[in-house]
C-alpha cells in the first residue's frame, strides 16, 4: 500500500508533486472512476500525485492524512472547484457546496437545522408509509420489479411530503425522472449528460416558481416545513436568497433523499451476496446489529468516488508543493479500502464496526471532518436511517430473486448492480 512521503522537515526544498506517467488520464478515470486514484497512488508509492483530468492539472489524494489535510479550510476552498459538468447537473450553481468560510457556515446551519433527529424521524415515517403502499403494488404484479427504479418514486413522494413541496400524483413520474437524472445521468455519457442538464433546468424552474409563489402569497406552504424555512431564510448579508438559489437549496434536500435509492440497491445486493447476514439480522438480536451492517455497506460499496476542492493559496506539505488554484480530488472509495485503516478491506465485515469506530477522516461516505462547521454532509443520518428502513422492509418481504446480473458496473457512476436488483414480490410483509 502507498505511504505518505517524508515530512517537510526532511526536505531542504519542497519537491514537485509526483506525476502519473502520461499526458491526460480522463479516459482511464472514466473507465474505472472508483479505483483510479488508489491505483495511481500504488503505482507511485505515495498518497498524493498529479495528473491531468479533462485536460486540467489535477491533484489526487488518498488516505486519512490526506483527508485531514483536504478538510483544512485555510488551505482548500470549494468555490470554483467542481468541474462545470457537475455544477450544471449534480450540484447546481450558488448552492451550499460552492461556499466557504462564514458564508458556508451560515448557509450550512440552515440545512443542519432542517435535518435534525426529529426531522429525520418524520421523513423515515413518511417513507415507511410510501414504501408499504408501493410494496403492495409490487406484490400485485406477477412480473419482477427492479428495486433500484421502483424505490425512486416512493422516495420522491416522501421527500416532497417531508419538505412541504406540493407534488400532485400526475407529476410524480416527471419529477422523479428529473431528480434521478441529477445523480444517475450526469456522468453516464454525452447524451445522458445533456439529459441531466435539461433535468436540472426543469427542476430548478419548478422550485423557483414555488419559491416565488410562496413569497407572493399565491402558494401556502405547511407551517414549519423545510420549504417554508428556505423561502424565509436570510443569508449572511441579511437578504432573502434569490429565488433560483433557494430552489437549488431545496433540491439539495430532495435530491439526496431520492439518491438513497442507490444505497437501497446496495442493501438488497448485500442481503443476496451475504445470505448468512440475512439470517443474523432476522434474529432477535438483529436490530442491534443493523447499524453495523448499514455502515459496512456505506464503507464497502461504491457511491461517490471522490470529493473535489481547490487549493486556496500556495503551501507545502510533507515535502510537496501545492500550487494555488489547483483542483484536488480526495479519494473516497480508495480510503475506504485502505489496508492501513481497515483490516482485510476488500472483505464485507459488518462486525468490524462493533470493535472500532473510525476517525472523522477515515470514513468519508458523506464527507470528512465535522458536520456543523465543516463540509461533512448534514444528510448522513438521513441516508443511514432510510437504509435501515429499507433493510427492515426487505428482511420481512417474501420474494423470489430471478436469475440476473448482480455484478456492480464499476465504470458507471453510480455503480449500481447491472440489473438494478430484480425481485418477484410474493408478500410485502
Amino acid at each position: 500500500m502507498p505511504h505518505v512521503l517524508p515530512p517537510l522537515a526532511t526536505r531542504a526544498t519542497p519537491a514537485p508533486l509526483p506525476r502519473l506517467p502520461g499526458f491526460d488520464h480522463t479516459l482511464a478515470w472514466l473507465a474505472d472512476p472508483y479505483r483510479f486514484i488508489a491505483r495511481g497512488c500504488a503505482t507511485l508509492g505515495a498518497d498524493v500525485f498529479q495528473t491531468r483530468l479533462l485536460m486540467r492539472p489535477t491533484i489526487c489524494m488518498s488516505g486519512p492524512l490526506a483527508a485531514e489535510l483536504f478538510y483544512d479550510e485555510s488551505r482548500f476552498v470549494r468555490a470554483g472547484a467542481a468541474p462545470e459538468p457537475l455544477q450544471a447537473t449534480l450540484f447546481g450553481h450558488d448552492g451550499v457546496q460552492t461556499l466557504d468560510g462564514d458564508a458556508h457556515r451560515v448557509r450550512k446551519a440552515l440545512l443542519v437545522g432542517l435535518t435534525g433527529a426529529d426531522s429525520v424521524q418524520t421523513l423515515v415515517s413518511i417513507a415507511g408509509e410510501e414504501w408499504d403502499r408501493a410494496a403492495a403494488g409490487w406484490a400485485a404484479t406477477p412480473q419482477p420489479v427492479t428495486l433500484y427504479r421502483e424505490v425512486q418514486p416512493l422516495l420522491a413522494r416522501a421527500a416532497c411530503r417531508w419538505a412541504g413541496v406540493p407534488l400532485p400524483e400526475a407529476d410524480v413520474a416527471r419529477r422523479t425522472r428529473q431528480l434521478v437524472a441529477l445523480f444517475d445521468e450526469a456522468a453516464a455519457g454525452p447524451v445522458a449528460h445533456l439529459q441531466a442538464r435539461w433535468a436540472r433546468s426543469r427542476a430548478e424552474a419548478w422550485l423557483t416558481a414555488l419559491v416565488e409563489h410562496a413569497r407572493a402569497g399565491r402558494t401556502a406552504l405547511p407551517p414549519g416545513c423545510a420549504a417554508q424555512a428556505i423561502v424565509a431564510y436570510r443569508d449572511l448579508d441579511g437578504r432573502p436568497l434569490p429565488a433560483h438559489t433557494a430552489a437549488v437549496e431545496l433540491l439539495n434536500l430532495l435530491r439526496p433523499v431520492v439518491a438513497v435509492s442507490v444505497w437501497i440497491s446496495f442493501v438488497a445486493h448485500a442481503l443476496q451476496r451475504f445470505p448468512a447476514w440475512r439470517a443474523t439480522l432476522a434474529s432477535p438480536d438483529g436490530e442491534n446489529l443493523a447499524p453495523a451492517f448499514i455502515d459496512e455497506i456505506r464503507r464497502h460499496y461504491p457511491f461517490f468516488p471522490a470529493i473535489v476542492a481547490r487549493v486556496r493559496t500556495d503551501f507545502d506539505w510533507c515535502g510537496l508543493h501545492f500550487p494555488a488554484g489547483r483542483r484536488v480530488l480526495l479519494d473516497v472509495f480508495g480510503t475506504h479500502h485502505d489496508a492501513r485503516i481497515w483490516r482485510t478491506p476488500q472483505s464485507f465485515l459488518p462486525e468490524r464496526w462493533l470493535r472500532r469506530q473510525p476517525g472523522p477522516y477515515e470514513f468519508l461516505a458523506q464527507g470528512g471532518g465535522d458536520v456543523a462547521g465543516g463540509h461533512r454532509c448534514p444528510g448522513e443520518d438521513l441516508a443511514a436511517q432510510l437504509m435501515r428502513l429499507a433493510l427492515g422492509r426487505l428482511l420481512h418481504m417474501r420474494v423470489i430473486v430471478p436469475p440476473q446480473v448482480m455484478a456492480l458496473k464499476m465504470s458507471r457512476l453510480p455503480a449500481v448492480p447491472v440489473d438494478g436488483i430484480r425481485l418477484r414480490v410474493l408478500d410485502p410483509g
